[in-house]
């Protein structure tokens, strides 16, 4: 592939390090592809609300924050918009957990600025672009987002923990004893790979957000 576009291509380019930002922006600002750039979440949400953009090219360590955080911000903003997460390491635990939250696409800096033009392209296109490393999820994480990840059962006391109903009240709620509530809930911590209550509620909106 030559690294050429069929159209012009606006991304953002959200990371903290400066001098990767401004390098990346000049030698990929061309004629059919424009990259803006900004170094936080925030700033990146308000430029999108500025948009309209095709793209953003996410970096998964921000400082004080992790790409992680995006998605929910974003979509709290009303802005809709495929990004590739562009990093230099990333474990393949948050991997997962932000294909499953909906990114596009894993980049690692590693590769070469030819290969991040043709990430762009694929992802801009409505495709998904991975890392040689991270491949095998591609199926994966697909096969779960084909069958639900709680049944019933755990769904509907996943949202009365979401609205802050305890044990008891939930119990009352679903007409089954407590001991079963506090069953169901260890079900969902397996499944989610959390420990408490309040882990369970941050990973749910984060990661889970579609499946209630």
């Amino acid at each position: 592939m030559t690294g050429t576009f069929a159209k012009t291509i606006r991304a953002l380019l959200i990371d903290d390090h400066a001098l990767f930002r401004e390098s990346v922006a000049s030698v990929l600002n061309q004629p059919d592809l424009t990259i803006d750039h900004c170094a936080t979440i925030r700033e990146g949400v308000r430029m999108l609300g500025e948009g309209p953009y095709d793209l953003v090219l996410l970096d998964h360590d921000l400082g004080a924050e992790r790409a992680s955080l995006f998605l929910p911000a974003a979509r709290e903003a009303g802005v809709a918009v495929s990004v590739l997460v562009v990093t230099a390491w990333i474990s393949e635990n948050e991997a997962r957990r932000l294909l499953r939250q909906g990114v596009s696409g894993i980049f690692l800096k590693q590769a070469s600025i030819e290969e991040l033009k043709e990430a762009i392209r694929i992802t801009t296109a409505g495709g998904q672009y991975l890392d040689r490393s991270f491949s095998r999820m591609s199926g994966e994480i697909r096969r779960q987002k084909e069958s639900p990840i709680f049944n019933d059962r755990q769904r509907r006391v996943l949202r009365f923990v979401l609205e802050g109903l305890s044990n008891k009240e939930i119990a009352w709620r679903l007409q089954i004893s407590e001991s079963y509530v506090k069953a169901i809930l260890q079900s969902l911590f397996q499944k989610t790979g959390v420990r408490t209550r309040g882990q369970l509620v941050r990973v749910a909106f984060e990661q889970y957000e579609n499946e209630f």
